[in-house]
């Protein structure tokens, strides 16, 4: 199956996704219907550039340790890796079985826990040798996962994140999230960052911020201009893959098929 198949295949809902408008998307920011607050819409600044596996099709992204963690999808190819920040080496790689699409990732302790898109199976894998410790199940589908010290946080597609016990893994609760103009739907890659969620919305260059206690879209990350024209002389795919190092305040992005991975610091709208 050459690579170009592999990427529509993998384009899911394409149809659905085909239009996706924030029609309060600006640099200025959007405002909240019946009073005078904004929400704001935050660009980017570019403060180190490094390698990343233009194959790996990125579906999770965790920093620990002084290492990235990655989640990688399609038939086949599905993975769960270590991998060097510097260089991009990969320096350890536990393969899922070809019937599997690897979906989203967490550290959780000394766990990891991997999704699965559509088989409603996920996985949980000693952190230091990917052991297979444990199978768990879920009754939607698998996008992205984080967790807030005390709660996984699952999305599956939809505007809808799932809460779940890390010890029984069943849901504990849901938060469906919005911003001025309603639901937001297309939810993929997440990361619990200072209080907040981050996600990717598939199919774009935006990044929610989440207020957890109640849903609402309380930022925007425009991350538009990220892949030069020379990065996509190659088949790249979507923005997904969010990664934070707490100990040094790093924010991580990349893209599946992307060969590049950006540490990037937010500018605040004006």
């Amino acid at each position: 199956m050459n690579r170009l198949f592999r990427i529509f295949i993998a384009g899911r809902f394409a149809l659905l996704g085909a239009v996706f408008i924030f029609s309060c998307l600006s640099l200025q920011g959007c405002l909240i219907p019946g009073n005078s607050n904004v929400i704001p819409v935050y660009t980017y600044d570019i403060t180190n550039t490094y390698p990343h596996d233009s194959d790996a099709f990125t579906q999770g992204l965790v920093f620990e340790d002084g290492v990235l963690y990655e989640g990688t999808g399609l038939f086949g190819q599905s993975t769960l890796r270590r991998v060097e920040l510097e260089t991009g080496d990969i320096l350890q790689i536990h393969e899922l079985s070809d019937q599997l699409f690897g979906e989203g990732i967490t550290i959780y302790g000394d766990e990891i826990i991997q999704l699965t898109w559509q088989s409603n199976i996920g996985f949980v894998y000693d952190k230091n040798s990917f052991e297979l410790l444990q199978e768990f199940n879920y009754s939607t589908e698998g996008w992205g996962i984080t967790h807030d010290g005390e709660h996984l946080i699952m999305s599956d597609g939809t505007s809808t994140l799932h809460f779940l016990d890390p010890q029984t893994f069943e849901e504990i609760g849901q938060l469906e999230v919005f911003d001025n103009d309603g639901p937001i739907a297309r939810l993929n890659e997440l990361e619990y960052i200072q209080g907040e969620i981050y996600a990717n919305v598939w199919q774009t260059d935006l990044v929610a911020r989440i207020a957890p206690e109640t849903g609402r879209v309380i930022g925007w990350v425009d991350l538009r201009g990220l892949l030069t024209a020379e990065d996509r002389s190659e088949p790249v795919d979507v923005l997904n893959g969010i990664a934070y190092d707490a100990e040094a305040d790093r924010l991580f992005v990349t893209g599946k098929l992307w060969p590049k991975l950006f540490e990037i610091e937010l500018i605040s709208p004006e």
